[in-house]
C-alpha cells in the first residue's frame, strides 16, 4: 500500500497538500511561554532532554519571528505556488498562560499573510477548563490541531526522565480535546527502554486512533541533565538501523489515517553530542522507506 506522494506512511505534507490544495508548510514561532516542569508548578529544570532553548528570535513580534521563518525555510517552498502556512506555536508550553493572553497571541497568528492554520504544542497538564473553550472556538474558526507530548507511556521510564506526568494524567489530558484534532509526540531511545517498550507505547498511541503522531529519536544536546549524566556514564542508544527496524515496526500498528507529522527531529548540529546519524534526516527518511519495501508492508498493517 502507498499514499498519495508514494511513501508507505501518511506523510504530514502529503495530508496538508490534500487539505490545503497546495504546498503548505509551518511556521514555527515562540510565544513567549515557559513550562510548568520549568518553574517549579511541576518541576525545575524541565525534562532530563530538555534543552530549554527558546527559537533564536524570541521577544521579537510574530510578524518578524514570521518573516524570519519564511526566509529559513525558502529552499522548501515552491515558487508559482500559493504559499500557505500553518502558524506553529513550537517552544515549551503553548497553553500556558492566562486565557485572554492565549487567545491574543493565537489570533495574532491567524492575521499574518498566508497563515490557513494553527498548531498549539503543549502538555496534559496545561489544559484548563477555560483553554479548552478557547482551543474549541478556535477550530470552528480555521484549522487547529493541538500537539501533546506524550514520549512514552511506560510511567517508570516517565519518572526517570522527569516527565511530570503520568500515563493516566496524559490520557485525562487527551479525553479533554475530544472531537479536535490532536497530536501525540513519541520519543524513541529513552534511557532503559528496550524494543518491547516502545512497540507498548505505539499500541497505547493506536489506540486513541489520533489524528497525528509525531516521532522522532532521542538525542542529547550539551547542557542538558540528561547528556551531562551521558557523558559520566554512557548508556546505550539506538543505532540508525535499529531505529528505522523500530519506527516501521510502530507505524504497523498505528491506523492508517492517522497523519505522521515527523519521524526525525531536528537537533541543534553545534550542540549535538549523540547519536550524529540523527543529523542525516534523508537518510534515515529513505531508510525507513527501505524497511517498509524489504517487509511488503506499510502504516496500519498490523493495527
Amino acid at each position: 500500500m502507498r499514499y498519495s506522494d508514494g511513501k508507505h506512511y501518511r506523510s504530514y505534507d502529503s495530508y496538508l497538500k490534500e487539505t490545503f490544495g497546495s504546498k503548505t508548510v509551518r511556521l514555527p514561532l515562540d510565544g513567549g511561554f515557559t513550562c510548568p516542569n520549568l518553574d517549579g508548578t511541576k518541576g525545575y529544570g524541565g525534562c532530563r532532554y530538555c534543552t530549554k532553548e527558546p527559537l533564536r528570535y524570541r521577544g521579537l513580534p510574530l510578524w518578524e519571528q514570521a518573516e524570519e521563518a519564511k526566509r529559513s525555510l525558502g529552499k522548501w517552498l515552491h515558487r508559482g505556488e500559493p504559499e500557505r502556512y500553518i502558524a506553529y506555536f513550537q517552544v515549551f508550553s503553548n497553553t500556558y498562560a492566562p486565557t485572554e493572553v492565549l487567545e491574543e497571541r493565537y489570533r495574532e497568528a491567524l492575521s499574518l499573510p498566508g497563515v490557513v492554520g494553527l498548531t498549539i504544542a503543549t502538555r496534559c497538564d496545561c489544559l484548563p477548563d477555560s483553554t479548552v473553550a478557547l482551543l474549541r472556538r478556535l477550530d470552528t474558526e480555521t484549522h487547529l490541531t493541538v500537539e501533546l507530548g506524550l514520549q512514552t507511556a511506560n510511567d517508570r521510564t516517565a519518572i526517570r526522565i522527569g516527565r511530570g506526568h503520568t500515563t493516566k494524567e496524559f490520557l485525562d489530558g487527551y479525553r479533554k480535546l475530544e472531537g479536535l484534532r490532536c497530536g501525540i509526540h513519541l520519543i524513541n531511545g529513552l534511557p532503559g527502554e528496550d524494543r518491547e517498550e516502545m512497540l507498548a507505547t505505539a499500541r497505547f498511541v493506536a489506540s486513541l486512533s489520533p489524528h497525528m503522531v509525531k516521532i522522532h529519536m532521542l538525542y542529547l544536546e550539551q547542557g542538558t541533565a540528561m547528556t551531562e549524566a551521558y557523558i559520566k556514564e554512557p548508556f546505550p542508544l539506538l543505532t540508525r538501523e535499529e531505529y528505522m527496524e523500530t519506527v516501521v515496526d510502530q507505524l504497523e500498528l498505528l491506523p492508517s489515517d492517522t497523519v505522521i507529522g515527523r519521524l526525525t527531529g531536528d537537533g541543534n548540529r553545534e550542540r549535538l553530542v549523540a547519536p550524529r546519524w540523527t543529523t542525516d534526516k534523508k537518510a534515515v527518511l529513505n531508510g525507513i522507506e527501505r524497511v517498509f519495501r524489504e517487509r511488503g508492508s506499510w502504516q496500519g498493517k498490523r493495527f
